[in-house]
């Protein structure tokens, strides 16, 4: 795998960030896009433009095609049994938002419990928390270890009679720690529960298999796979599509409409109401491309060497302190050092070209029980490099200079 052939098909990469090259490690959060994505786009909406799933000429036909095809890409990438699993949505977000709506409004009644782990994103905590209020649902929540990890017996010591769903993320975006989500699924479906999995973090860097993991729901960001941002897939097993009520309503997702009464429409359709994100949709089949050109396990080789490499310098590097360290880890560096705040160290790494992110990425649960406001990330994509962390290394020491003088 040439890296720097890789690299040569980001065209953000040959802008300069205040006259440097620019060093993008803020892949965790949004990575860049290939140029074949980019012109996939431009092509559809100046070629090929039409809306899907309501004309029968011609423009309108082949984007339909071109749509489904997309959906018929992202089953076979994660292995799902049949493509009506798949649903398109703005985001992981509104996917994970879908699933707590949906199944809360058909099954959750007061004193239920949902179990979480301090390590999730806002976005999923807060559609829970929606329901705790609304609905009189309780939230627990498993905790980490000293590494940084959920342990399954950390996931069982919480589980309870009352557990009605577990929601957990597959890789952290603040430790990297990558869960044993397969056991725990087991482990959920062994006491009757169901499970939701946020794949944001893992689907980017890790093999996905629905029908060996087994889970009920996973959710994607397409946006952190080299694909178009507004954009998110929803996996979940048909049983629970059927079951499920719709999440929202309009045109698209309805089969007969009359004045008392409304059927609605087949899977997947029925989850997908309103003008889709067409181009985005389309765009993304060209990102699966890219992934499948280079192979999920060279990705995977490529950026753990990176990942090891980056702990390495970073854990030499005097009042750098790394957070977490997990058994097994994702793509994700986040650090803080001693004396300087994050943002600081971001604003300054910046002006080298160095892009990270500074915060509490979304993660305020997590850096309260860290017993930190925020941190600093360095997160990899597959254009990265070893010199692109020698450069994050060279603009700390850089940032430690300006705040000892």
């Amino acid at each position: 795998m040439n890296i720097n052939n890789i690299k040569k098909e980001f065209p953000i990469f040959s802008n300069k960030i205040h006259n440097n090259d620019l060093v993008y490690l803020d892949s965790a959060n949004s990575s860049q896009k290939p140029l074949v994505v980019v012109d996939r786009i431009y092509d559809f909406y100046t070629k090929e433009f039409s809306n899907v799933g309501r004309s029968v000429h011609y423009l309108a036909v082949a984007a339909t095609n071109l749509y489904e095809n997309t959906r018929t890409s992202v089953q076979k990438y994660i292995n799902a049994k049949n493509k009506n699993e798949i649903v398109f949505t703005k985001g992981a977000t509104e996917a994970i938002n879908l699933v707590a709506n949906t199944y809360g409004q058909k099954y959750l009644k007061q004193g239920d419990e949902i179990l979480l782990t301090e390590l999730e994103h806002h976005s999923n905590y807060v559609p829970w928390h929606y329901l705790r209020k609304s609905k009189g649902i309780n939230i627990n929540f498993a905790e980490i270890d000293e590494h940084g990890d959920i342990s399954i017996e950390s996931i069982e010591k919480k589980i309870t009679s009352k557990t009605k769903m577990i929601a957990i993320t597959h890789l952290s975006n603040v430790t990297g720690a990558i869960l044993p989500v397969k056991e725990i699924t087991q482990l959920a479906h062994s006491k009757g529960i169901p499970i939701m999995i946020d794949g944001c973090q893992s689907a980017p860097h890790l093999k996905l298999d629905m029908q060996d993991l087994d889970c009920d729901f996973y959710a994607i960001s397409c946006h952190k796979m080299y694909g178009p941002t507004g954009l998110g897939v929803l996996y979940a097993k048909k049983k629970w599509l059927d079951d499920l009520p719709p999440y929202q309503g309009g045109g698209g997702m309805i089969n007969e409409v009359k004045k008392n009464d409304i059927s609605y429409g087949e899977l997947p359709n029925k989850f997908e109401a309103g003008t889709m994100a067409t181009a985005q949709v389309i765009a993304f089949d060209e990102s699966i491309k890219f992934l499948n050109k280079i192979g999920v396990d060279n990705i995977l080789t490529h950026e753990n060497n990176l990942l090891e490499y980056g702990e390495e310098i970073l854990r030499k590097n005097n009042s750098v302190k790394l957070i977490g360290n997990p058994k097994k880890k994702g793509a994700v560096l986040s650090f803080t050092i001693d004396g300087i705040h994050p943002h600081d160290i971001a604003t300054i790494l910046d002006e080298d070209g160095v892009a990270i992110r500074a915060g509490h990425h979304c993660c305020q649960i997590l850096h309260e029980k860290l017993g930190l406001t925020a941190s600093a990330r360095a997160s990899l994509g597959v254009y990265n490099t070893k010199d692109d962390l020698d450069k994050l290394n060279e603009s700390i020491n850089n940032c430690k200079k300006i705040f000892n003088k």
